[in-house]
């Protein structure tokens, strides 16, 4: 069986969980997008996680709210819930005394996806969730596929603590430490706020900053929902994302319904949408009216 996943946290500790119930013979990384306009090829033999559903797979495990909003399958092998994260699904589903000793990752994987965190596990964070950031696409690391499945091997065999100080994942941390006080200026000069909304365009800048999705939570504490917007690959489109401020947490957007307006999804409280450029600006703003009205 193949596994197929995206490439976080969650996917992580998704395929440690179905690595060890599953004969998996190979792992692929893909994004949600992928499935919905049909770009990556899905065969009787692959295990989905964390994704879209797709008819010709084997298995599929989720947690997002779009996908019953999108209509669930009327009959398919695995498990949809809606959950703090698909590790949690997968975890339940199978039930096994096998994946016990996981239990603590699935319960920190929960914490990381859906962003239950506090200001520690944003400005100092150790452990699971500090593994997290260094598999956060958008913390602007960049790709990781091989990465991935050191991880996936690391923590199938040892425990949190030492596979943080394998120099992979080392260099990774140390990356985003040195690059979170760069990372807060550059938050301060391409943001503002309008109204309840913290918008911060990068488009300008030439290479995505690395650092935390989060501290600009820290910068804009009386904002309950952000925009973040930023170049796709070559400038085909404009990459998306909005979520709740996970510190103060009175918004009442549902920023997968919204995202799912132009193309994408997500969690309501964390969703991502791909804009073409001829369309971004507009449709930008349809947003923010949208976060600023729902409040």
């Amino acid at each position: 069986m193949r596994l197929v996943t995206r490439g976080d946290l969650d996917g992580v500790t998704s395929a440690v969980l179905i690595t060890t119930m599953e004969k998996i013979y190979s792992i692929e990384l893909i994004h949600p997008q992928d499935i919905t306009d049909k770009k990556f090829e899905i065969t009787g033999e692959d295990i989905i996680a964390n994704l879209p559903y797709h008819p010709g797979c084997a298995m599929w495990f989720d947690h997002h709210e779009h996908s019953k909003t999108d209509g669930l399958p009327g009959n398919f092998k695995g498990s949809y819930v809606i959950a703090p994260s698909a590790s949690r699904v997968i975890y339940e589903y199978y039930s096994s005394d096998k994946l016990k000793r996981y239990e603590y990752l699935v319960d920190e994987t929960d914490r990381f996806d859906s962003a239950q965190l506090t200001v520690k596990d944003i400005t100092d964070p150790d452990g699971v969730i500090l593994l997290g950031y260094t598999v956060d696409s958008r913390s602007g690391i960049g790709r990781f596929n091989r990465y991935f499945i050191d991880l996936v091997n690391w923590l199938k065999t040892m425990p949190i603590e030492d596979v943080l100080l394998k120099p992979s994942v080392a260099e990774r941390v140390k990356l985003l430490r040195e690059n979170n006080a760069a990372f807060l200026d550059i938050l301060k000069k391409y943001s503002r706020q309008d109204g309840n909304v913290v918008v911060t365009d990068f488009r300008p800048v030439n290479k995505t900053p690395i650092g935390n999705r989060f501290l600009i939570y820290t910068l804009f504490p009386e904002t309950n929902v952000s925009v973040r917007i930023q170049w796709g690959p070559e400038k085909r489109f404009a990459a998306v994302t909005i979520g709740h401020n996970i510190l103060n947490r009175t918004s009442r957007s549902d920023c997968g319904q919204i995202c799912s307006k132009f193309g994408g999804g997500g969690h309501r409280g964390a969703a991502a949408c791909p804009l073409v450029p001829e369309k971004a600006d507009q449709q930008i703003a349809e947003i923010i009216e949208s976060l600023k009205r729902e409040g």
